[in-house]
């Protein structure tokens, strides 16, 4: 019973994630659910091991069918996984609580001004500022792989902010973007917690299967109902991490 619900989990988790982020709002939980006993860092490897498919599985299904902003995506990645790798070797080390109050600011205000541009992110437009797109993904990119290495929740959400926000895309390939960065940043993290043994391997490898279901559907979804999808589908996922993020910081 208890891997049936892990599956179905990885099964919504690997949806969500292909079209807006926030699939480990749905796979975390499950796994401290079913594993209490176990270590929050084989946790989150174990979610690793499993949603590094899945995303992989979207960004190639993205690329076989639009045209990635790899001048953007590639610096970001680059970036991410070295920051992910150091955010994950630092899991054990902050107390994640201090990083609530924060995270929740920060995803109330991503959520308000999305709903008040009606416009934000519907097509391409130029980019906010000038020049290579270069140094602006790299710092983005650092900033967003440290927080996914370190903690993770609502990581892919704030990618496609970011992709929208700053570089100029529409909703889809800014989801086709993120999902680049999210796999190096999965990668990177998993760099560490795998040799660490802090992966669960034949749980993980179970519930991928499933995340890979639910990737391929997710990102056939995105593809098919375009931008207008994404946002709605990203507007959800920032609604449950605020009530979530809410709720764990009034306790």
């Amino acid at each position: 019973m208890e891997i049936a619900f892990l599956l179905t989990a990885a099964l919504l988790a690997g949806f969500v994630d292909a079209v807006a982020g926030g699939g480990g709002l749905i796979q975390v939980p499950a796994l401290l659910t079913v594993l209490p006993a176990e270590a929050p860092a084989t946790v989150l490897g174990t979610n690793k091991g499993s949603s590094i498919f899945g995303t992989a599985n979207a960004a190639w299904r993205y690329a076989r069918r639009i045209t990635l902003p790899w001048e953007v995506a590639l610096p970001a990645a680059g970036a991410a996984f070295v920051l992910s790798f150091c955010g994950a070797a630092l899991v054990s080390l902050a107390p994640k609580e201090l990083l609530r109050p924060l995270i929740l600011l920060l995803l109330v205000a991503v959520f308000i001004y999305t709903v008040m541009k009606r416009d934000f992110g519907a097509v391409s437009r130029a980019p906010t500022f000038s020049g290579s797109a270069t140094r602006p993904a790299l710092l983005a990119g650092a900033v967003l792989g440290f927080y996914d290495g370190f903690f993770g929740p609502g990581a892919g959400s704030f990618m496609i902010f970011a992709f929208v926000r700053f570089f100029g895309l529409d909703f889809l390939r800014a989801s086709a973007a993120a999902k680049v960065v999210n796999f190096s940043t999965n990668l990177a993290a998993l760099a560490w917690f795998a040799p660490a043994g802090h992966v669960l391997w034949q749980l993980a490898l179970a519930m991928a299967v499933f995340n890979i279901v639910g990737a391929m559907a997710g990102s056939r979804l995105a593809l098919r109902h375009g931008s207008g999808f994404v946002r709605w589908v990203f507007l959800a996922v920032t609604a449950v991490l605020i009530a979530k993020f809410g709720y764990d910081t009034a306790l």
